[in-house]
């Protein structure tokens, strides 16, 4: 397909658009938003991301990588993959320094380890995005659901300190010593897998007469309604290959076998060929549905 035109103006007289993405664990990034974040940083936009925990206890996903002396210093490593994703996919990324807490698995579950991301009271956990926030000034925010898009702890508190920040970063009299405030103007959740758009990669695989790894998503769709709409679809089909080189930066979690690649990019371009929103938080008029995460913000900021 043809290049996606430009969806409008990136400069304004404070400089750049500017959209900040808070993730979990590196590699995040790279499955939840990434093609939306290369198209915007080819088009101008300055966009950061802000990854909370080094991912120390993510499990190594690629058997090609399970070694032991990736094991014996995975913390590094995955430093090394996050630095190649953010460069493929052309954004700033920072570290909010906290401590993986890992996917307690088991019934019951066992406790989350002492001094991790999730059991970080609100204010502590929050304080370094709000001063994040702050510095960089993002017109935009990308964050998790209340859920945390699926249910592990850092996702959870990665949503929580989210919203934490975009409702305190513009008020003068919270957080104090973290700079001066600045109010981002949008809030986003992710909608990444919704259905309707598994249930158009599904058909259209079975439409090509390849076997779809889909199905048992449908189901679970059935069994867990998502509890929010897509609102905002951001056409960035033409990203779709940059997100894919992202996601095989992070190759201790991503096995180029895997899931994520067996549907043909050129059938996920022609079947769904956007990434997918929910506008949770706007200080600004805005029609719904949208196809730009800065609708609204252009009007206002770049008079």
């Amino acid at each position: 397909m043809g290049s996606e035109a430009p969806i409008g103006m990136t400069s304004c007289e404070d400089g750049p658009l500017r959209l900040m993405a808070v993730h979990a664990h590196p590699d995040d990034e790279s499955s939840k938003g990434a093609a939306t974040m290369a198209r915007y940083a080819a088009e101008g936009v300055e966009v950061l991301v802000v990854t909370c925990t080094g991912g120390e206890r993510g499990d190594i996903l690629n058997p090609a990588m399970d070694r032991p002396e990736i094991k014996a210093d995975i913390a590094a490593v995955r430093r090394q993959e996050m630095a190649r994703a953010r460069e493929i996919l052309g954004v700033q990324q920072i570290w909010l320094g906290f401590e993986d807490s890992g996917f307690p698995e088991g019934d019951p579950p066992p406790p989350l380890p002492e001094g991790c991301f999730a059991l970080q009271p609100l204010q502590v956990a929050a304080e370094p995005l709000v001063r994040a926030v702050r510095e960089f000034r993002p017109h935009v925010m990308l964050t998790y659901d209340e859920k945390g898009g699926y249910p592990h702890p850092d996702h959870v508190m990665c949503h929580r300190v989210s919203v934490e920040a975009f409702e305190a970063a513009g008020d003068p009299d919270r957080y104090p010593g973290t700079g001066e405030p600045w109010q981002p103007l949008k809030l986003y959740y992710h909608m990444t897998f919704n259905k309707e758009r598994i249930e158009a990669l599904h058909a259209a695989m079975e439409k090509a007469g390849l076997e779809s790894p889909y199905g048992d998503w449908l189901k679970r769709f059935e069994e867990r309604p998502a509890p929010w709409a897509v609102t905002t679809r951001v056409p960035c089909a033409d990203y779709f290959e940059t997100r894919d080189r992202a996601l095989l930066a992070h190759a201790t979690q991503i096995d180029p076998d895997g899931f994520w690649f067996r549907c043909p990019l050129e059938v996920q371009r022609q079947a769904w060929p956007t990434e997918d929103y929910h506008l949770a938080r706007s200080l600004v008029d805005t029609e719904l549905p949208e196809d730009d995460l800065f609708a609204g913000v252009r009007e206002k900021v770049c008079l």
